[in-house]
């Protein structure tokens, strides 16, 4: 992106680690403004007030921000693009365009060491919002958003990305003074806040797994209630653009219901749905899952332990040091034949488990699969390879 770009990263290099920095001050202010309660009371018609306003904004988080900003998942005109924007952005839950940018990177790293949120990696209470004060996570690279930023409304929205919530704040003290700032927004905003981080942390803890995706989505019903049918993650993780997130008829999907009636309507069109391949689990998985599941598959595995007992037994396992030490001494093309020779002797010593072993592991550990036998593969072959490398690595004395 351009330097001079309006959402080129500031030259000042890489994001400090203060634990408060401007940008959280806004979050935690509207966290505090709840107490305000205890002075201006709470009335039946701020409750409702708030209610709606949770319902109207939690749409348009999950049918702007994520369905259509994020994936796009179907398609509308530019002025309801905005629309769309401006709305969500009355959550207060920054620009369009950073919190597009922030999920397609979860996306691309989810539940790995990478991903900006992932309670496997970081923790609940970190994945949920501890992650909102680390300004290296809160970075979004706005190159990968790049079909957004053509928009130069969009852009000036998301640097402005506070105007929609203090335009509502105001609206709310106009119409109910300090109470139904309080109560009607305050109220509203802050759980609107803890609903869209529930799907970050709980629905990567709790729930069930129909799909093998690599990561640790699940479907959560009671999640889907109160996020309008965002709780279906496994689903969604599954298949990332699809504008519905519920499959089944029972998995009740309010943001996608309201996004087919308004494309009976022209407001929207093309809502993308999920193969029937895809629904019934019936599509091999793609590279990368299968990899991912591989990895975690051949962790159930303790190589190193492995190693140290092979190790202690040179001796006993003919061939073996042969082997090791034509890869260390020979010239290039031998030593990379005495490395292929060492795989193949790994791949038939009894110690390894084999593929059927593997798959048994994998049936356990993950929902059904038709890529069973390719997961257990690769899993084997990947942890021959760790043994094959461990195995030649030189010994303490310099060997």
């Amino acid at each position: 992106m351009h330097p001079d770009h309006p959402l080129a990263a500031p030259p000042s290099g890489e994001p400090h680690d203060d634990i408060i920095y401007p940008s959280t001050i806004p979050f935690i202010l509207v966290h505090l403004a709840c107490f305000g309660a205890i002075w201006t009371g709470v009335s039946a018609t701020a409750l409702w007030v708030a209610v709606a306003l949770y319902v109207v904004r939690m749409w348009a988080i999950t049918a702007g921000f994520h369905r259509y900003f994020s994936h796009r998942s179907y398609k509308t005109s530019r002025w309801f693009q905005f629309f769309m924007a401006f709305l969500a952005q009355a959550s207060a839950q920054r620009g369009a365009l950073w919190w597009a940018a922030i999920h397609r990177h979860h996306h691309l790293h989810s539940d790995t060491p990478e991903d900006v949120h992932s309670p496997v990696h970081m923790g609940f209470w970190a994945s949920h919002v501890g992650w909102i004060f680390q300004p290296q996570r809160n970075h979004a690279d706005y190159d990968t958003i790049q079909d957004l930023t053509k928009y130069p409304e969009l852009v000036w929205l998301n640097k402005y990305d506070l105007v929609p919530a203090i335009l509502l704040a105001v609206g709310c003290f106009l119409l109910g003074g300090w109470q139904m700032l309080v109560v009607g927004f305050f109220w509203s905003t802050v759980a609107l806040y803890h609903g869209t981080f529930f799907i970050n942390s709980l629905a990567h803890v709790v729930g069930s797994q129909r799909y093998v995706t690599g990561d640790d989505s699940r479907n959560n019903w009671w999640l889907a209630l109160i996020t309008l049918g965002e709780g279906w993650h496994n689903n969604h993780h599954h298949y990332q653009s699809a504008t519905a997130q519920g499959w089944r008829w029972y998995e009740i999907d309010i943001s996608y219901y309201i996004l087919k009636a308004m494309s009976w309507t022209g407001l929207v069109w093309d809502l993308r749905e999920p193969p029937k391949e895809v629904v019934e689990n019936a599509r091999p998985l793609g590279r990368k899952t299968l990899e991912n599941v591989a990895v975690q598959v051949a962790a159930t595995v303790p190589v190193g332990r492995m190693v140290e007992d092979l190790k202690s037994r040179w001796d006993e396992l003919p061939g073996l040091e042969e082997l090791r030490a034509s890869a260390f001494e020979s010239a290039t093309k031998a030593r990379e034949d005495a490395e292929r020779r060492l795989v193949e002797y790994l791949a038939a010593h009894p110690e390894i488990p084999s593929v059927e072993e593997l798959k048994e592991r994998a049936r356990r550990m993950f929902a059904d699969t038709p890529s069973l036998d390719e997961i257990a593969t690769r899993a084997r072959e990947m942890i021959i390879e760790a043994l094959s490398a461990n195995l030649l690595q030189p010994h303490p004395e310099g060997a």
